[in-house]
């Protein structure tokens, strides 16, 4: 549930019909602040309530650590606004304001009120603080009785291109959460194609989904989700061209992303230990959510730019149809895989769609997205996604496009020394790095991966950190995060 985002003029008049204005501030010294918002906007607002903003804020002793935030009751005769929420800026810096739109928009999370938001000034800013707002307001509940309430932000600002930028980037992280936030016994694959089929009829972007014998050549797809055969897995392929197409000169870069899209992964027969770490699996498909909510901002956004999503959406269950450890597959395109762990899946069902978007597809690029492994975790944390390529380029715009959005990646190494480890005796490979110990178990699945891209110019991200926060806090509620919208979407725009 998106909160709302709508632009304003620069003064104080655009302000009166408000709940609270919100003004961002940095410590020049211990007893000089400096506001950075419009100076003509912090005269009237003075003016306004008849008070001294340097002064009001000397009162609290500020430190000027970015997200401080500070609470002034106000009143004037032709207003509504209550209070003013001063929030330190820290150094002025994108990020700075990030975490300064997070204490404001925590502050009056759940609230139905309208909070007036002059704490930046640039566009990059603008957008930047504008997005945070919406991301630490979101809330997601199934409890009956009373809706869950939002707020509404308006932002001093009469750049109507900046502030719809940050409307689509903010509905498109929205739709993300919403999908990895679904409870499972609603979120099947079938409920996934539902969903995609909805977003694209609803955005102009075109859906082709595939299931049962359609699916014949995905031997990895079919593997995994044919362990749930009712409703089974599902292809779903989504394709975005910009609406002036014809008008366009030469063709368009074509980029395809392809996302996990497991709904929920017990673990197979390898079943998952310990087994309370199956109640976050709802979120194993966090990299179809992405892609497919990437599409919805692209539509709102228009880049020249093609893309098409893979969403590989299965259930990983427990069956008497369920793959068995020991199995071989046969992948799209007919690389042979034997199945060492059925909690590997991921990787499987991603292995079908690089090869699909090689063979097919003929991308320029070739992206993928997933919650892939625990390893990645253990080594970045939850605030990195690990990042694979070969391609120096391609990392270094990833790089700067997880900067410039708050997606941040970090680059990890493809290690050729690794790959006897996927040597199989009876197969072409084995998917899970059986034949040694590395302990780098999300360098060895890049590398598996990195077999089935064929010769372009692939990009792999190890969402299993970002993709989900274990506490309510930040920018992100517990549970989804929509990882990947903000980095993916503005990596498209820069292209």
């Amino acid at each position: 549930m998106s909160s709302i985002l709508i632009s304003a003029p620069i003064g104080l008049s655009s302000a009166t019909a408000v709940d609270a204005i919100a003004l961002g501030y940095v410590c020049e010294s211990e007893e000089v602040f400096a506001f950075k918002a419009p100076l003509n906007l912090i005269a009237d607002i003075e003016n306004h309530f008849s008070i001294n903003l340097a002064d009001e804020l000397s009162f609290f002793s500020p430190t000027g650590k970015a997200g401080e935030i500070f609470e002034i009751p106000v009143s004037a005769s032709n207003s509504q606004t209550e209070r003013i929420f001063m929030t330190s800026l820290g150094d002025g810096s994108t990020a700075s304001l990030r975490t300064a739109a997070t204490a404001i928009a925590r502050k009056v999370r759940g609230k139905k009120i309208t909070v007036y938001s002059a704490c930046a000034i640039g566009k990059v800013d603008i957008q930047a603080h504008a997005i945070s707002l919406t991301m630490a307001a979101y809330l997601w509940s199934l409890k009956s009785g009373k809706p869950v309430e939002v707020p509404t932000f308006v932002l001093a600002t009469d750049d109507k291109e900046t502030i719809n930028a940050a409307n689509a980037f903010a509905k498109a992280i929205s739709r993300a959460r919403d999908l990895v936030h679904t409870p499972s016994s609603i979120k099947t694959p079938q409920w996934m194609a539902t969903k995609a089929e909805e977003f694209a009829e609803s955005n102009g972007l075109k859906t082709t989904v595939l299931a049962g014998k359609e699916l014949k050549e995905f031997g990895g797809l079919r593997a995994v989700g044919n362990s749930s055969p009712v409703p089974g897995p599902r292809f779903i392929e989504v394709t975005y061209v910009p609406r002036d197409k014809k008008k366009l000169k030469g063709p368009l870069p074509h980029v395809v992303l392809v996302g996990k899209g497991i709904t929920f992964d017990t673990g197979g027969v390898s079943l998952k230990r310990p087994y309370d770490s199956m109640v976050t699996m709802k979120s194993d498909m966090a990299g179809a959510a992405a892609i497919l909510a990437t599409l919805t901002a692209l539509e709102d956004l228009q880049p020249s730019v093609h893309v098409t999503a893979l969403m590989m959406c299965a259930e990983n269950a427990i069956s008497a149809t369920a793959q068995r450890p020991s199995d071989v597959i046969r992948h799209y395109g007919g690389t042979t895989v034997e199945v060492i762990n059925t909690d590997a899946e991921g990787r499987l069902v991603l292995a079908d769609g690089l090869a699909y978007a090689d063979i097919n597809l003929n991308p320029d690029y070739l992206v993928d997205i997933a919650t892939l492994t625990g390893a990645a975790t253990l080594g970045l944390g939850r605030t990195f996604a690990a990042m694979y390529t070969r391609d120096d380029q391609l990392a270094s715009s990833f790089v700067k496009a997880g900067l410039d959005s708050g997606d941040r990646v970090w680059r990890m190494p493809l290690i050729d020394d690794y790959q006897d480890s996927l040597r199989s005796d009876i197969a072409d490979f084995n998917h899970a790095a059986d034949k040694a110990d590395y302990s780098a178990g999300s360098v060895t699945a890049a590398l598996f991966l990195e077999h089935f891209a064929g010769k372009r110019r692939w990009l792999h991200l190890d969402i299993a950190g970002p993709g989900r926060s274990e506490v309510d806090a930040g920018e992100n509620p517990k549970g989804g995060t929509g990882f990947g919208v903000r980095l993916l979407t503005t990596w498209i725009m820069s292209l």
